[in-house]
């Protein structure tokens, strides 16, 4: 059996696929969602989820959460002396999620469908496939998560033709979708996002202000009294989620050993308030949405539904500014924290032929530019670093394209080619994914030339190659 699994920044969930359709997997305490946030004991005990998340509060050195948010990069986390990639720690939360489904499934589970956000890069999408074999798993597909949330809805309303605005913003990540449902076809039109917006952004700034009111600032505080702050941010995250339900809330500030005491300080956050500290924070919403319809062409007029995926979606001023820029109510018709994993679990089923998904189709689209740099020659002048496109972003995939490059001198013999995504026209603004040597050039006059084909496939994974021609 395959299985989906939405591993999120700041929760995870696994969910498989039965006849009566996805279902979520829980884990040993009976709960679907799983902190993704890993501990370790002194004697070497590892804990995972909710053992992990209170563990943090009273050990934040020997606790690590937000691994997420630095997949395919070079980051560590220095844990009780020893060093763990992000891939490490994302292992050990997909093996935790792996054993709960062979505790409910009673049989071996090796494969996997695992959603990333749409604008995760092609490293960050690699160091995912490697976090799925490090925890035993062979990732069938890595499929992104507006994209998983749409096959959910696109399953529970089969007889909709409509275009839709998938909006996903999650614990650490935001991404935004348009998606065309049509005759049981699921039409990815374009992505667009942010990798380091989400839920958790708001919980440090409802943290820092209320910090600042009693004459402590976060960062120096965070480095002086690391168990005074990881007390703060459990004590914020309990405010958001009361300030989404009703209209006030209070923090109590503890002492620089991270104790609640019958004196500590309490301060009254009301709603308004915490909405004008996060406003610069949801303000960073607008730009992907505007790129994403400009994308698909459309105005906002052309929009039928508006879905909220998320956790972080269940905050009031979220739907309220959703609502200004849609010129309509959103929805969320399915559990916004759960409807990912239900969407990788369809995924799993279509890959594993399920009888009942026969009639559903699902492409998606690539989120970036990906390209290579060239020289330009300007009059006289020859000038590096521009940025030529291959595949130009939000083009369905999988696709392959070939790009044909000369060289600039005679008798040149190698060329360097680098690969890059983004969206500028200098490669100096975009990221570097890549590079590589490309020898035994004949020897001749300038121009001579090489093909360049970049393939980009369904998990949103590339792949380069040259040809001298």
């Amino acid at each position: 059996m395959i299985i989906g699994i939405d591993l999120g920044t700041t929760h995870s969930v696994a969910a498989h696929m039965t006849a009566e359709g996805p279902r979520l997997i829980p884990n040993a305490l009976g709960e679907t969602l799983t902190p993704s946030v890993v501990g370790f004991e002194p004697d070497g005990k590892v804990l995972i989820g909710r053992a992990a998340l209170e563990y943090r509060v009273t050990h934040p050195e020997r606790c690590a959460s937000l691994f997420k948010r630095h997949m395919g990069t070079d980051w560590k986390f220095t844990l009780d002396g020893k060093s763990y990639t992000p891939e490490q720690l994302s292992s050990l939360v997909l093996r935790a999620l792996k054993d709960d489904a062979e505790a409910l499934l009673g049989q071996s589970i090796e494969d996997a469908v695992i959603t990333v956000p749409a604008y995760f890069s092609d490293p960050q999408r690699k160091a995912t496939m490697r976090a799925g074999h490090l925890a035993g798993l062979d990732v069938r597909r890595i499929i992104n998560e507006p994209t998983a949330a749409a096959i959910a809805y696109g399953l529970h309303e089969a007889d909709s033709d409509k275009i839709v605005v998938v909006f996903d913003l999650g614990g650490g990540t935001f991404d935004v979708s348009v998606v065309e449902l049509f005759e049981g076809a699921i039409e990815v039109r374009s992505s667009s996002g942010e990798s380091f917006l989400g839920g958790e952004d708001f919980t440090r700034t409802l943290a820092a202000r209320v910090m600042e009111s009693q004459g402590l600032l976060f960062e120096r505080t965070e480095l002086e009294a690391p168990l005074l702050v990881s007390r703060m941010i459990q004590q914020a995250e309990l405010a958001k989620r009361q300030l989404t339900r009703g209209e006030t809330a209070v923090m109590r500030v503890p002492n620089r050993a991270g104790e609640l005491q019958e004196d500590s300080p309490q301060v009254r956050v009301t709603r308004e308030q915490f909405q004008q500290w996060t406003e610069h924070t949801l303000a960073r919403i607008e730009l992907p949405i505007r790129r994403a319809l400009g994308d698909a062409q459309l105005r906002r007029t052309d929009i039928n539904e508006v879905i909220l995926v998320g956790g972080a979606t269940r905050m009031p001023a979220v739907a309220q500014r959703v609502t200004e820029l849609f010129a309509q109510a959103p929805h969320s018709r399915l559990n916004p924290d759960e409807v990912v994993a239900l969407g990788a679990a369809v995924q799993a089923g279509l890959i594993g032929r399920d009888e009942s998904l026969e009639d559903v189709v699902v492409t998606d689209v690539a989120p970036f530019t990906l390209g290579v740099e060239i020289t330009k020659q300007i009059g006289a002048e020859l000038r590096p670093g521009y940025f030529n496109p291959v595949i130009n972003r939000n083009t369905t995939i999988p696709v392959s394209r070939v790009d044909r490059l000369s060289t600039l001198r005679a008798n040149q013999t190698e060329v360097r080619v680098k690969v890059y995504q983004g969206e500028s026209r200098k490669v100096q603004d975009n990221l570097l994914l890549g590079e590589f040597v490309v020898k035994d050039i004949p020897r001749g006059p300038a121009g001579q030339e090489i093909d360049v084909r970049f393939t980009y496939d369904l998990n949103g994974v590339l792949e380069v190659e040259a040809t001298v021609v």
